[in-house]
């Protein structure tokens, strides 16, 4: 049994992922801004860093070192890009891209006291397409692919493989708010029309695309961006 972390674990993709690597045999702490009150769920903003050590901190103590992490905490913004002022925009980077900085500093050093470690970060399909009026979104989630590689190339001869996940078009309630707002450049039967697999991702993808790299069978891959998306982007 080893000790998983889990960045916006609270809910949609988080979510799922943190209940397949506990289905898994995986003890699975939640850092999230906005806990939903389950057990071993920590409020955490993963942009700050001494929040995130005192989190790691406490699940070292109650659940042992932590050698699995998946970065799932994620902040979006819908808005043109000239109607974006600089805070707002670091704001979306330190979350989305900071966040993976700080999380994964934390986790390091129990990793590679083991030997042995998997790091996971969940970044965005459309950080290989492009999107409309998300410009800091899509920004900070290339930089996380980006980062992934650079960790992978560092860290694998210690044990660690780093790898991730970047979502299509995933079925949560976020989609649904965009959605109302027509904030997705269509509907989403018209974005399901587009996607060759005919249907909207739903948590439980990412989460098992998670589950499989987290592995013993995937000791072989890192450095790696699997797209889950239906076949949207290849």
């Amino acid at each position: 049994m080893k000790t998983a972390v889990v960045t916006g674990g609270s809910s949609g993709i988080g979510k799922a992922i943190a209940e397949r690597l506990r289905k898994d045999g995986h003890q699975v702490a939640v850092l999230d801004l906005n806990p939903s009150g389950g057990e071993l769920e920590y409020k955490v903003d993963v942009s700050d860093r001494t929040q995130v050590d005192d989190a790691f901190a406490q699940v070292r103590e109650q659940l042992g070192p932590v050698t699995i992490l998946v970065n799932g905490a994620g902040l979006e913004l819908y808005k043109r890009f000239h109607n974006i002022d600089f805070a707002t925009w670091q704001k979306v980077v330190d979350v989305n891209l900071g966040g993976v900085f700080h999380c994964v500093q934390a986790a390091l050093p129990d990793m590679l006291e083991a030997g042995w470690g998997r790091i996971v970060n969940i970044s965005s399909s459309s950080a290989q397409s492009g999107q409309q009026f998300m410009a800091p979104y899509v920004s900070s989630k290339a930089a996380v692919n980006g980062l992934t590689k650079s960790l992978a190339l560092e860290y694998g001869p210690s044990g660690i493989t780093v790898n991730a996940v970047p979502p299509g078009f995933v079925e949560t309630p976020m989609l649904h708010r965009s959605a109302e707002k027509g904030l997705l450049g269509g509907t989403i039967e018209e974005h399901i029309q587009r996607t060759p697999v005919r249907r909207a991702g739903r948590p439980e993808d990412i989460a098992a695309a998670c589950s499989f790299l987290i592995s013993e069978e995937a000791g072989y891959i890192t450095g790696q961006i699997l797209g889950v998306n239906g076949g949207r982007n290849t």
